[in-house]
């Protein structure tokens, strides 16, 4: 997990790098903060067209789709947030198979939630046709 995210950092820091060496050589006037305003938003409203064409196809379907991919999401931060603690206190060891377990529970109860869904559904709808 630390080499998995050091990789990441490592690659934004060139990133990072890169887009001050072209701010510079253009000679455009933008600092650091100016970079993170431009580049965040527009990787941000990106992603929210994008995201928001995504959730309106599946809300046609079912909203539940939409409940799962953000609480999904959520565990996956809390997980990963979970992880870096324990590796800035020192408690605990910082593992990516921790974090996959985490995520993977997850997976597994709503997997469990959903097929009762479905069976009580299916038991429903096989009363009505009797």
């Amino acid at each position: 997990m630390v080499d998995v995210i050091k990789t990441l950092a490592n690659m934004v820091n060139y990133f990072h790098d890169f887009l001050l060496k072209v701010n510079r050589f253009l000679g455009i006037d933008l600092n650091d903060k100016d970079l993170h305003f431009w580049i965040f938003g527009l990787i941000g409203f990106i992603i929210f067209i994008w995201v928001d064409i995504v959730f309106k196809k599946l809300a046609q379907w079912n909203i539940s789709i939409i409940s799962f991919i953000y609480t999904f999401t959520l565990m996956a931060i809390i997980a990963l947030a979970l992880e870096i603690m324990q590796k800035i206190t020192g408690r605990g060891n910082m593992e990516f198979l921790d974090f996959l377990y985490g995520v993977w529970g997850f997976m597994v109860l709503a997997g469990i939630s959903l097929v009762i869904k479905l069976s009580i559904a299916a038991f429903k709808k096989s009363k009505r046709i009797k």
